[in-house]
Formats: C-alpha cells, structure tokens, sequence
C-alpha cells in the first residue's frame, strides 16, 4: 500500500482520537480488550511508520498468540512500526465486528492475527478492505489480493525438544498436552515423538487434546492425569501444563517462547517461535502494496523464524552433556540441510481427547 500524504495520516489520527473510546467500548462489549500502543508506537508522531494492528482470538497469556505480540511489539520497539493492539475475541462473531470496525475507524496499514477459530470471518473481512494487507495465523490458503498466512512450523525445535525428552525420562513415560488434533498442532506432536523416540526407542508419549487454544485448568489436569500414569517428562504444548511440572518436580518443555521464567527448576527448554521475520515481510506490504502470499516459510528453523531455547542443565535431575551434544548435532544436521524433520499431519496414534471425559 502506497503511503497516505501527511495530511490524511492526520485526519486518520483525528478520527482515531474521535473513536477510540467508542472502540474500547464496543470490543469490551465483544469480549475483547484493547492494548496500549507498544513504545515506538503512534506516540512519536512519526509518519514514515505503518500502524499495524494485532486483532487476537484468545487473551496474550496464551502462547500463540504471545508470540506474535512479543514480535509486533519489538518491531514498534525497533521503531519500524507503530502498534496497537485487541486480544479475547474469542468468537467468530466478535473477530468479524472487532476487525470490521477496527479496519474502518482505526485504518490501519496492515492487520495481522490469528484465524484458526475464525476462519470465515477474518476471509470476509479482508476481501471487504483490499487496499489493508491482512495476515492471518491459518491452515488455509492465501486469499487474494490482500489476505496472506502463516503458521508455525516448530517441528525442527519439537523433534530436537522430544530428543532431550526421551533421554529424560527414568520411567520411559512422557506426557504431551496439546490444544486439538488439528494439522498445525499434529505435526508439532508427532516430530516431538518422533525426537524421543531417536534418543530412547523404549519410551511411550501419552498425548492428550483439551479441545481448546486456552485452558489452563483442563490443561494442568490432563497432565496430572499423565503424571498419575508415571509421566516423568511433559511437553506443555498448551498453557497449564508447567505449573503442574512444578508441583509435581518434574522436568517440562515449554511452547512458543522461551518459559524458562515460569519454573527456572523445572523448565528444561522451550520450542520458540520467532515471529519477527514473518512481521518484516507483513511490514514491506503495509508501505508498498498488499499481496497474498504463503508466509509459512519464514517460520522455520533454517530462516530463524523458530528455535530451541538454550537447554537449562539446572533443571530437577540435570541434563546428561552427552544428550545435549546429541540434541546439537542433530541441530546442525538441521541447519546445514543434511536432515529434515518430517512433517506429519496426522493425529498421534493413541491421542485421547480429555474434553470428552
């Protein structure tokens, strides 16, 4: 999208001050909540910086959604942008309301979120705004001319993480606690099975769905539940999961960024994703024109879009240095291009589904 002359840039901001307690109003009435511009943001009065906008489904306490705003908000800290920001739509009908008026009072340069449990809604809103470039955290393809998607392709951290899993555990039981088998998920759980079983060939991964992007409760007692079955190792591929680790003693992996702060004794690495070049290339569309484009690539490993956390050796019952030399090579065996992890879609054999219990 071409840059707006100075002038409209300030009736925009006229329009936004006019509005934005109509706005808070009416996404409080949604379900969601407004967040405050990010340092660097629309503050400094700058014109040469877009206004990118994150519109998230669930609250920013849930990892996915984190990640993106830790990005967006180290762009505006950079300077490059200036952002503001609406987490808990958590409906479709409330992404629809909140992206429409958002788009239409706010005007932003650029929209980026997550659609998985508003698919329909974010595809109608975009086709209705063509001159803003959306991009959207989805299993589907790109809508042209001005929806593109990404998603986060962590099956190198996870294979690596389930590696560091299967060398772990004493009773050969690990837990996994994941959102839903669904394809984005899928593949993350079945490279980390895949890890534990490289370094330990004997270990059975219990893998529980919770059927929800944000519980932390169902979460915790699904693995509790593993923990009860002599898990000895749990993957938190959603939110709750560490804090039963915790008050269990055992030894966890984290999700989306590096949660070593929740538990530093019990967090033994994170898979982290690094959303800042996906926002780059989301940035280079809001000053020059919208496209619709794949921006999948830029999360994986190879592009430094994701990670393993530094592995924290202080966790309960240490980590052996022969594991961790084994963890990274296979790294660089990742990084040089002569191993790829395997992307596997399908849902984990065995998998139970605890929201039906």
């Amino acid at each position: 999208m071409t840059q707006r002359p100075s002038i409209l840039r300030g009736v925009r901001r006229s329009l936004v001050a006019a509005t934005g307690a109509a706005l808070a109003l009416f996404l409080a009435a949604c379900g969601g909540t407004t967040g405050e511009e990010s340092p660097g943001g629309s503050g400094s009065g700058s014109d040469d910086k877009p206004l990118v906008y994150g519109v998230f489904a669930t609250p920013l306490e849930e990892p996915w959604d984190g990640a993106i705003h830790a990005a967006l908000t180290q762009a505006a800290d950079n300077g490059d942008i200036e952002y503001k920001h609406v987490d808990n739509l958590a409906t479709a009908d409330a992404m629809e309301r909140g992206l429409r008026d958002i788009a239409t009072s706010e005007k932003p340069d650029a929209i980026i979120g997550d659609a998985f449990a508003a698919e329909e809604a974010v595809r109608k809103v975009a086709a209705e705004f063509p001159d803003i470039p959306f991009a959207f955290g989805s299993g589907e393809k790109p809508q042209p001319p001005n929806l593109s998607v990404f998603d986060n392709w962590l099956q190198d951290p996870a294979y690596l993480a389930g590696m560091l899993a299967g060398g772990l555990t004493k009773t050969n039981t690990i837990g996994v606690v994941g959102a839903m088998p669904i394809p984005e998920v899928n593949r993350i759980v079945n490279a980390f099975v895949m890890g534990t079983k490289e370094t330990n060939p004997d270990a059975t991964v219990k893998v529980s769905f919770i059927n929800s992007f944000f519980d932390p409760a169902t979460a915790k007692q699904a693995a509790q539940a593993q923990l009860s079955a002599k898990a000895d190792v749990l993957f938190a591929e959603r939110d709750g999961v560490i804090a039963a680790a915790k008050e269990a003693d055992v030894p966890a992996i984290g999700m989306m960024v590096d949660q070593e702060d929740e538990a530093p004794k019990h967090v033994v690495t994170s898979l982290v994703w690094h959303m800042l070049p996906t926002v780059e290339a989301v940035v280079e569309q809001a000053k020059s024109s919208p496209k619709a484009e794949d921006l999948g690539k830029f999360s994986f490993m190879k592009a430094n879009g994701s990670e393993l956390a530094e592995i924290n050796t202080d966790v309960v019952g240490g980590v052996p240095d022969p594991l961790v030399q084994k963890v990274e090579d296979k790294k660089a065996a990742i990084m040089d291009g002569s191993f790829t992890t395997p992307v596997d879609e399908s849902a984990p054999a065995g998998s139970i589904d605890v929201s039906q219990q």
